[in-house]
């Protein structure tokens, strides 16, 4: 019971005025009470400052929509191109037996990527919401499986991945300085760690500074890549075609060994999904999230086909099958 007021409309004890209370709006000099029908009528005189109202719902937490057309774009090209490029090219030759039926998957895995993106976009305009599978698992089935998912992906599907990248970009990077005999792993071990905590820190530190080094980043690889493209052409114009000259000898007649060529060829296009956990920081999401998807996976995988066309013309089928590393192989070359 409250002995001294009432209960408005929007269920808030609202003082008399017995209780003395000065009205800051809707009352007179006196400092009288404002009319109560005219609080109830026009919330916004009286009632503006009430709990319930508007003002509430302007407080919620909203990401920044920070991340343009071309952030977008550099985000799928980035977080794609990795380490795939430079370790699946000799398991793809190892399944599929022939450097021709290895450019069909090659192409098929860009492919498939595209179409599961354009999906993805389809999802990411219905909800705007970042989290991508999480927000779709909570729309479509509950809160449950969203929950599984989430702590599934969290525990056990990005740390493997990011290991495998990790240790690939350490394996790289220390082998630039130990030319004559094989890394220490312990030392590969550990700049992998290195690299994880950088991330990280990097990650939490701004959203700006993220997106600012993933662009950078992003720049050199392509710069990078395009080194490697133009020093194979190159050699294809000096006359070393002869890799290519009969493309599809040897082709596996096993749809196993089809498939499993095929996994191999989807990891180095992994990573074509994870603009759609960033959709609430997208600007213009219904627009840039499509034509993000529709320029990055096609840019990616002319990439790949034109990196293992270089390859060829450097290395023998023979020589990318052993190798561990063909982009350190290709330079040493």
């Amino acid at each position: 019971m409250h002995r001294n007021g009432h209960h408005n409309a929007y269920g808030n004890n609202v003082p008399s005025s017995k209780d003395g209370v000065l009205w800051a709006a809707g009352g007179d000099d006196c400092g009288t009470a404002p009319d109560e029908t005219d609080t109830l009528s026009d919330p916004g005189a009286g009632g503006d400052k009430l709990e319930g109202t508007d003002s509430a719902q302007d407080d919620t937490l909203h990401l920044q929509r920070r991340v343009g057309l071309f952030s977008g774009v550099a985000l799928i090209v980035g977080t794609m191109i990795g380490s795939g490029i430079f370790v699946s090219p000799s398991g793809l030759l190892i399944r599929t037996g022939s450097v021709g039926m290895s450019f069909v998957i090659w192409i098929a895995c860009g492919v498939l990527s595209l179409l599961g993106a354009l999906a993805y976009a389809e999802l990411g305009t219905m909800n705007t919401s970042s989290g991508a599978e999480y927000a779709y698992f909570m729309d479509a089935f509950g809160p449950l499986p969203a929950f599984l998912f989430s702590w599934v992906s969290t525990l056990v599907l990005k740390p493997s991945q990011m290991a495998i990248i990790c240790l690939s970009f350490a394996k790289y990077a220390v082998e630039a300085f130990v030319t004559e005999c094989e890394p220490p792993e312990t030392v590969v071990k550990l700049v992998s760690v290195l690299a994880i905590l950088v991330i990280m820190y990097i990650n939490c530190y701004s959203v700006n500074l993220a997106t600012g080094v993933m662009n950078v980043f992003t720049a050199a690889k392509l710069v990078a890549i395009l080194i490697v493209i133009v020093g194979g052409l190159w050699k294809f114009i000096e006359g070393n075609t002869q890799n290519i000259e009969q493309p599809f000898q040897g082709t596996t007649s096993s749809i196993g060994n089809v498939a499993t060529a095929f996994y191999t060829g989807l990891w180095a296009y992994d990573g074509w999904n994870n603009l759609n956990y960033v959709t609430e920081e997208i600007k213009n999401p219904s627009k840039n999230l499509p034509r993000a998807i529709i320029i990055g996976i096609p840019l990616v995988t002319v990439c790949y086909v034109l990196i293992n066309i270089s390859y060829l013309a450097v290395m023998s089928p023979a020589e990318m099958v052993e190798s561990e590393a063909v982009a350190v192989t290709f330079g040493n070359r």
